[in-house]
């Protein structure tokens, strides 16, 4: 998949940091996303791709869950980064701590709901004269 890896990212390996200290809510979701317990989806956790590390991703369904606090708010860095994932496919969903904590199963059944859409299909590029 083009653009999948950042050589910055996976050097620095942050993602690995990322995972062994999850937040409360990343934790708690993550419960119910790992080993292909939502209809078959494999998420990846703390995935680099480009400059950024995705909470959870499904590649095969292009779908990105991520659980924010309060210091994402507004963040130009996170809309640049949804702008980039929806241009290659990716749907993009955005829960806060506090609702992923406070109201759990309305979270996952959202998640659920988008996961198990069908995937668009890509469309043909244009061929180079």
């Amino acid at each position: 998949m083009r653009g999948q890896t950042n050589k910055g990212i996976l050097d620095n390996k942050l993602q690995r940091a990322l995972r062994k200290r999850p937040t409360k809510a990343e934790a708690k979701l993550w419960q119910h996303l790992r080993l292909r317990q939502l209809d078959g989806c494999k998420f990846r956790r703390q995935h680099p791709y480009y400059n950024a590390v995705l909470d959870d991703v499904c590649l095969e369904r292009k779908r990105v869950r991520e659980v924010d606090g309060s210091q994402h708010a507004d963040s130009p860095t996170d809309a640049e980064r949804d702008r980039r994932l929806q241009q290659e496919g990716f749907t993009v969903l955005r829960f806060w701590n506090t609702e992923a904590m406070s109201n759990g199963e309305a979270v996952l059944n959202q998640i659920h709901s988008i996961a198990t859409q069908s995937v668009p299909l890509a469309r043909p590029r244009a061929k180079e004269s």
